[in-house]
């Protein structure tokens, strides 16, 4: 040993020089490796980057009561060198249950999560998205031309993106109202101005909010005194118009996206009026453009009765986004413009109703001030038939709106109305091109999940976030969120899935009001909300 290393060691821990093993001592340690241990341990580094362990686990919370959501991260907190040494740790980055028959659980659980740390990556409200590619050299084919041929079966991933956007934006729309579902809209002026609406996706800026009113009113021996009084007002928010407004997305996507989003029945006149399934002209000239009235668009006379219908202090939400979309249209003149119309349930019909309009609107000011009308296409989750086959085909063909319908194969509500509910000769039917998914795929819904969960808008996100195309099992890297599906849908998620959500500690919070079609609203603190116009 050099005299410099005696130096720097101290004195307790020097050998003895009467020690006649001192020597044979010191010789080895000099002829051992210098880096022997920093070499080991990049040895045991690189192990583990190869196995891609699952980061540590916190212990079972012992109370009862639920940790925040933003506490469910992916690893419960820093870790230490031993929880990075576990003996756990190897065997589970095996996963020898998918070898050895003897320790594979029962076929229940074959569904449910590998491991704990994947399922508490997926409680967490925080969003995961897949790092968005470039659609601007195709963006008119991910926008409907041609019908989405080629991109639903299998799905393709950056429709899947786009999709999942516009389910969001309807989430948030739901959370809004549930916030406070009995602002009146009686302080709407004529230029609806919302407080604050926190969009999932910050690229879009809401510009008005949108009020829908029912030509029908509750009377009042109709009415419980315990029930709140937002259940039976004539007008109620019903959603909003946004604008892409961050220049790196504008890049990104190929123009500036308007996206007008609207959520489903939440009031008792809104459920009235969805049972006047009776077909109605949609113009009142229209009996006098087509040879035969038989012939002539029709809708049910609900859904026009929402749409068409002005309140005591707002306009109607035909005027409404009729209005607001020209006028977005004059402040973003000469720049590539599109516009999406998204729904869910009734909203999916009032979106069809709008893009028919406004595509009728816009070719007019076309014709006036000879600049091209922006594509328009619908998106409609678990919406409802809107009017018969004339309006399908004037709305795809002569108007040339391109409609993406989101089915789930077990909501009823995409079957009706029936056709008992309609005028005898009369039909309702579909427009558009149609994505079709399946609860039974879902590794976390149960098989026999029931009808309000097979058209819960949550359910409907959770299951096209996991769906590959037609006779494709569930993606494995699907990561949105299973948080709110348990808070909303709890008794319809698999057994393993609860269970083990028990275990990490988490409790879903109770939603404050279940929506009147099924659909959880998210949660408030990730949305925030939208007020009445002031």
């Amino acid at each position: 040993m050099s005299a410099a290393a005696v130096t720097a060691t101290p004195r307790h821990a020097r050998p003895s020089p009467l020690n006649p093993n001192a020597r044979a001592a010191a010789a080895a340690a000099a002829a051992a490796p210098p880096n022997a241990v920093s070499t080991t341990r990049t040895h045991l580094a690189n192990l583990d980057r190869l196995l891609v362990r699952p980061p540590p686990l916190p212990l079972p919370l012992q109370n009862k009561g639920a940790p925040p959501a933003d506490d469910l991260g992916d690893g419960g907190g820093a870790a230490t060198p031993d929880d990075r040494s576990g003996r756990c740790g190897l065997l589970n980055a095996l996963n020898l249950s998918t070898f050895l028959p003897f320790v594979r659980k029962p076929a229940v659980d074959e569904m449910s999560p590998r491991s704990l740390a994947h399922l508490q990556r997926l409680l967490t409200l925080s969003p995961r998205p897949s790092p968005k590619g470039s659609i601007a050299g195709e963006w008119r084919r991910y926008h409907g031309e041609g019908g989405w041929d080629g991109l639903l079966d299998p799905l393709d991933q950056n429709l899947r993106r786009e999709v999942l956007r516009y389910g969001d934006f309807v989430q948030a729309a739901y959370t809004a109202f549930h916030s406070m579902p009995s602002s009146s809209s009686a302080a709407a002026s004529q230029h609806s101005q919302h407080r604050t609406l926190v969009l999932p996706d910050r690229s879009y800026r809401p510009t008005r909010s949108l009020f829908a009113t029912s030509s029908l009113s509750i009377p009042a021996w109709a009415r419980r005194r315990s029930a709140p009084g937002w259940l039976t007002q004539r007008s109620s928010f019903v959603g909003y118009v946004a604008v892409c407004d961050n220049e790196g997305e504008i890049q990104r996507m190929g123009r500036r996206d308007i996206a007008i989003v609207l959520r489903g029945t939440a009031t008792c006149p809104e459920w009235a009026e969805n049972l006047r399934a009776g077909l109605v002209p949609v113009d009142d000239d229209d009996d006098d453009d087509v040879g035969s009235p038989q012939n002539a668009p029709k809708v049910a006379k609900g859904f026009l009765s929402l749409y068409k219908t002005a309140g005591d202090h707002v306009p109607s939400l035909s005027d409404a986004i009729v209005d607001e979309v020209r006028r977005l249209i004059e402040v973003y003149e000469g720049e590539e413009l599109s516009i999406t119309v998204v729904g869910h349930s009734l909203g999916a019909s009032l979106a069809v109703l709008a893009a028919d309009e406004l595509s009728a609107c816009l070719s007019a000011d076309v014709a006036e001030h000879r600049r091209r009308p922006p594509p328009i296409a619908v998106v409609s989750f678990g919406g409802p038939k809107t009017g018969n086959r004339a309006f399908a085909d004037r709305l795809q063909n002569g108007r040339g709106v391109n409609v993406l319908r989101v089915v789930n194969a077990g909501d009823v509500v995409t079957r009706v109305p029936a056709p008992a509910m309609a005028r005898e000769g009369e039909g309702h039917v579909h427009a558009g091109a149609e994505l079709r998914l399946d609860s039974r795929d879902s590794p976390c819904l149960r098989p026999d999940a029931g009808p309000a969960c097979c058209h819960d808008l949550e359910a409907y996100l959770h299951l096209l976030d996991g769906f590959a195309g037609t006779g494709r099992p569930f993606r494995a890297d699907a990561s949105r969120s299973v948080a709110r599906l348990l808070t909303y849908q709890r008794p319809n998620v698999r057994g393993a899935y609860v269970e083990r959500a028990r275990v990490l500690g988490f409790e879903p919070a109770t939603p404050r009001t279940a929506t009147a079609n099924g659909a959880g609203g998210g949660a408030e603190g990730h949305y925030g909300y939208l007020a009445s116009p002031t």
